[in-house]
């Protein structure tokens, strides 16, 4: 067996450590009936992530953590497959997966490297998964990759813009400054936290996206509703209202269909 990047392998130990902090989050999200996103709780019906037909289609998710979004996904008819990072987060999965009776595939690997042949799904999705704790440059091609000719992957994770004003110390909120140049950021890590996060530009994303075989169909900047609350102190709910905290929710859809593959 190969040895993991490096990031990799410290993402693995810091969400193994993490898991139990996010038990109690996972319970919820898997009894719920409809789909809410990202740290505010925004409603599918708002933002309409999922594809309107589902049923019959074969689907990845991308850092699935406790695997809510694959229980979603299995239950609107989805054939599904989890991976994450973690084997104390998918512990959980596999527990609530008894508990409501649903079984699909949960695999412990990282995003970078997934081992299904070429063309094997036709949606991919990631909620602060791979989209922001693996390696842009090789996670997203290998999306493309798995993808079939006019698959869909979709992305919500933290905003640019907030990591620009991210102060340096753990838990403490965004601010209202810059703190960091915009250019050039791609790497971050907290001098308190052992774990690696990756942030890109808009026009970074887009850039990698295309090249990587993507059109851009949408980018939503999500704002959260005036009666949202959240457990994580990273961000203000006054700052979210102004700035476009939550996510930045890019929908892709493969071009492999007008390229050729």
């Amino acid at each position: 067996m190969s040895e993991l990047p490096e990031h990799v392998a410290r993402n693995r130990a810091y969400w193994d450590d993490l898991a139990r902090q996010y038990v109690e989050a996972g319970e919820r999200a898997w009894a719920q009936e409809e789909p809410t996103w990202g740290i505010w709780q925004v409603p599918e019906a708002e933002l309409q992530i999922f594809p309107e037909q589902l049923a019959g289609r074969d689907a990845i998710e991308l850092g699935c953590g406790t695997a809510y979004v694959c229980a979603w996904l299995s239950r609107r008819g989805a054939r599904v497959v989890g991976i994450d990072n973690s084997e104390a987060q998918l512990a959980t999965a596999h527990r609530l997966q008894r508990q409501y009776g649903l079984d699909f595939p949960l695999i412990h690997c990282d995003a970078e490297a997934i081992a299904y042949p070429d063309a094997s799904f036709d949606f991919a999705i990631s909620e602060y998964g791979a989209c922001l704790w693996a390696d842009p440059h090789r996670w997203v091609p290998e999306a493309g990759r798995l993808l079939r000719p006019g698959g869909q992957l979709v992305f919500l994770t933290n905003s640019f813009l907030m990591t620009l004003c991210m102060p340096t110390e753990d838990g403490v909120a965004a601010t209202e400054r810059l703190l960091r140049p915009a250019f050039g950021i791609y790497r971050v890590e907290w001098p308190e936290n052992p774990s690696v996060e990756f942030y890109l530009s808009h026009g970074d994303w887009i850039r990698l996206l295309r090249r990587s075989g993507f059109e851009v169909e949408d980018l939503i900047e999500v704002r959260p509703a005036l009666e949202a609350t959240s457990r994580y102190p990273f961000v203000t709910f006054e700052w979210a209202r102004q700035w476009v905290f939550p996510l930045c929710a890019s929908w892709q859809q493969s071009l492999l269909s007008a390229t050729g593959g």
